[in-house]
């Protein structure tokens, strides 16, 4: 099977590529971070991508589709830039991707002014949920104070009276604690965020001394990517195992976990964290998908994967629907809005803000019967959970 693949490494490459880029009837392109401390993020999104691909033998609605890559350099005005890119050089039909909030902030006018879908595969700030929300716009993922809403409660059916919380300081940051504080009963003793972006603080020694000393009941940490693995061993290096509960979202996933295991971070074992998905949820098309993505590359995916999966294949859907024509928007919206494929968490339906309603679980660090560290659910924490903001939505 023939796969153009067009990365752009901020902007320093794009001048490569373009040639290989015509072939195809339907041009998808997919904005994520392929260098940087970010990348490892947007290398598994990029390996579920092309996993979606090569399971649709590279077509959708009868058509040949391809995906172009680009690399948004973990910066925002990068990101806008390939955005504009895509959109005005490659012509693509619609926009995939993005990790992080403030990329998407900084990108996704310059999709819907040019009157294309943009997906997000991950990010879900509050603005594009709320006040700022747009037809053009979908998310496979979640908005983001949704995870953190179901730490809240994981914490209150723990007993957890006192919390002291570390976040980066940026847009996803400040929407987890949001988060927290929406849901969780008891009392925040503290409260830290660090410097994030590609020089993010990684030294956490004074946070973690503060967050010792402040008594809590708990400590809940939201570190994505590099700084998570950082954070992890600071905090047992610290002795915080068994003296100061650790409970994590989207800090600890399949990306992380073997080099934790491999550095015998053990005090993990056990810790809780809540998330949308697991690799073990008890669904067929989920089962097919962690089964293909570790044959194909020896690994968990993380639910950065999954997410990017579903796109993919919630486009191939709306494609099916219109054979493969994505010249009329309107109708591209309404396809997508059907959700009519396979998504790896079961039944799939987009709020009136085009944000997936969908449950959220617990889920803990446990070895599997190879011994690899994995994670699996032990209870649904919210059900059919819709984000807050999809009420300030005018859609």
């Amino acid at each position: 099977m023939k796969k153009t693949i067009a990365l752009s490494a901020a902007l320093t490459c794009a001048c490569a590529l373009p040639l290989a880029a015509n072939a195809a009837d339907i041009k998808i392109g997919f904005v994520t971070t392929l260098t940087t401390g970010g990348a490892v993020i947007g290398n598994d999104m990029r390996d579920a991508v092309n996993l979606a691909v090569e399971q649709l033998d590279s077509k959708m609605g009868g058509k040949s589709f391809e995906i172009l890559f680009e690399d948004d350099g973990f910066k925002p005005e990068i990101g806008k830039q390939v955005t504009e890119k895509l959109i005005k050089e490659d012509n693509v039909d619609i926009v995939a991707g993005y990790i992080w909030s403030n990329v998407l902030m900084a990108s996704y006018k310059s999709v819907t002014r040019a009157d294309k879908v943009i997906i997000s595969a991950n990010a879900g700030p509050s603005a594009i949920a709320g006040k700022l929300c747009n037809e053009n716009f979908f998310s496979t993922s979640w908005q983001n104070n949704q995870t953190p809403m179901a730490m809240g409660e994981l914490l209150n059916a723990r007993g957890v009276k006192s919390l002291y919380m570390m976040a980066p300081n940026y847009a996803a940051g400040k929407d987890m604690v949001a988060g927290v504080e929406r849901s969780f009963k008891g009392e925040f003793v503290g409260k830290d965020l660090t410097k994030w972006g590609a020089d993010a603080q990684l030294d956490f020694s004074a946070e973690l001394a503060k967050a010792k000393a402040s008594g809590a009941d708990g400590l809940a940490v939201f570190y994505p990517g590099k700084a998570g693995g950082a954070f992890i061993q600071q905090y047992q290096q610290a002795g915080l195992n068994g003296v100061l509960p650790l409970y994590t979202i989207f800090t600890i996933d399949s990306l992380s976990l073997p080099k934790l295991q491999e550095a015998n971070m053990d005090g993990i074992v056990g810790s809780e964290m809540s998330s949308f998905w697991a690799p073990d949820l008890d669904v067929p098309a989920n089962k097919a998908f962690v089964a293909a993505f570790k044959e194909k590359y020896g690994r968990y995916p993380s639910h950065y994967g999954a997410q990017s999966y579903d796109a993919i294949n919630l486009i191939a859907s709306a494609a099916d629907a219109l054979g493969g024509d994505f010249s009329d928007t309107a109708k591209v919206r309404e396809a997508l809005k059907k959700a009519d494929f396979d998504s790896i968490r079961g039944d799939f339906e987009f709020g009136n803000n085009h944000m997936p309603i969908q449950n959220f679980y617990a889920r803990k660090i446990v070895a599997d019967e190879n011994g690899d560290w994995t994670t699996s659910i032990t209870k649904t924490v919210l059900e059919n959970h819709q984000d807050v903001f999809a009420a300030e939505c005018k859609l």
